[in-house]
């Protein structure tokens, strides 16, 4: 059911005082963009006039045609509350269309959709609750941004050893003013790493909402003195950041289907793993893209590097496990994705390769009892290992689609070159004095 009606945008606009409204959109890195309108533009806007150039957006350049459309989604209209509050600014994500109607091959928004409608048609409903951590670190006396911090707080720390605390309590008033439902927050493991989670909602809006989380995050850090950043692994020697995604699967009278008799999984749970864990290597590309996110996956700190699955919430090594809420609150959780991903492509990949399980009754390996999991096949190491993991696999091409699986393919295949030829410090440190 629509939740807003162009009727209703209008009334809040002006009943608001919103003087600017933001159509945003992504490219295919999940990097967010957006033309700014002001008020007395929005009725064109609406009526799906907005146009704007694709060729200099990652991803969205084509040979035949550069117009792009912007559809704004209804339902996705907000307000900033960080925002002035006299002249208010507001953003509506929007759907790209060609210039003759067409969705756009390379609106990595509409791979999600589409993905969410085959769920659909098998009479499936995902909810997803993402967990994205991120690391608050001072600027220097140029203002620019560095990995230093005068915090040691840890796990579940208080003030005053968690100097963050009054920046996360800031984020989320500000996320529950546009209408996020925030379950908990905490310091992380790591000084000056924190985690906000929030409730589990359809898997587009997640997507939309893990856009405007990370937006907020670094708007309101930079309010406070401090920067934000997702970077997987910004410091040599302490756990990364990722971002667990937990999916909880209904059928079409909202029964959690992942749940089995008692406390155990169901076999539709067990086949969605089975076909995630098929496919986990192929997605890592998305789901972990940049050089940077294979620093996080390594043994010893707290993050995944096995393809294996556990249902005793106590195994925390595994990349798949099953959290201890059973019953209706029955969900998998996958643990390798960090937040550097575009969630749309992400959750559409990860929906898709269960639903692969699900459709073709796969049975998944055999779980891992304990935290030892030795002898078994680990995920890709690197972005290089990545990239022919996803090449190895037709099933994600299947999904993205040829433009945007090609455009991704190019532009990882450049930044691992552009690592590869790179001299580091540690090079220099380690060879220079020997050679």
């Amino acid at each position: 059911m629509a939740r807003y009606t162009k009727e209703d945008i209008f009334r809040i606009v002006e009943e608001e005082d919103v003087a600017f409204i933001r159509l945003q959109f992504c490219d295919i890195f999940g990097i967010p963009k957006n033309i700014a309108i002001a008020a007395s533009k929005l009725e064109s806007a609406l009526n799906n006039e907005c146009m704007f150039d694709g060729v200099s957006v990652e991803g969205f350049m084509r040979s035949d045609e550069s117009d792009m459309y912007l559809y704004p989604d209804l339902d996705s209209f907000e307000i900033y509350p960080w925002r002035p509050q006299s002249g208010k600014v507001a953003r509506m994500f929007c759907n790209v269309y060609t210039a003759d109607g067409k969705p756009f091959a390379g609106d990595s928004r509409n791979v999600l959709h589409e993905v969410v409608k085959r769920a659909k048609d098998m009479g499936l409903n995902f909810k997803i609750n993402p967990e994205p951590e991120f690391f608050l670190f001072d600027y220097d006396d140029d203002g620019q941004p560095t990995t230093k911090t005068h915090e040691r707080g840890g796990y579940f720390d208080v003030a005053p050893a968690d100097q963050g605390e009054n920046v996360r309590r800031d984020i989320i008033l500000n996320l529950e003013e546009m209408g996020f439902d925030i379950s908990s927050s905490h310091h992380e493991i790591a000084p000056a790493q924190h985690e906000i989670d929030f409730k589990e909602e359809d898997a587009e809006r997640t997507a939309d909402m893990i856009m405007t989380f990370r937006m907020a995050v670094k708007t309101i850090a930079k309010k406070h003195g401090l920067y934000a950043t997702f970077m997987p692994k910004p410091v040599e020697g302490i756990p990364g950041s990722g971002m667990h995604i937990n999916i909880i699967a209904e059928d079409e009278k909202g029964n959690n289907i992942f749940c089995g008799d008692g406390e155990k999984l169901s076999d539709t749970a067990k086949h969605f793993i089975a076909g995630v864990l098929a496919h986990v290597k192929g997605m890592t590309l998305v789901t972990n893209p940049v050089v940077n996110s294979y620093k996080r996956l390594v043994p010893g700190y707290d993050a995944p590097v096995n393809v294996s699955w556990s249902s005793l919430s106590a195994n925390r090594s595994a990349l798949i496990r099953i959290p201890s809420n059973k019953g209706n609150g029955t969900r998998i959780e996958l643990r390798n994705p960090d937040a550097t991903c575009n969630p749309y492509l992400a959750i559409a990949l990860i929906l898709a390769a269960g639903m692969d399980g699900i459709a073709n009754k796969m049975t998944p390996p055999a779980e891992v009892s304990d935290n030892n999991e030795s002898g078994l096949e680990t995920l890709p190491l690197t972005l290089g290992e990545a990239l022919r993991a996803y090449q190895a696999d037709p099933f994600v091409k299947e999904i993205l689609g040829d433009s945007i699986y090609n455009k991704i393919l190019e532009a990882k295949n450049k930044e691992w070159k552009d690592f590869r030829t790179c001299v580091t410090q540690w090079e220099v440190g380690k060879y220079l004095n020997l050679f």
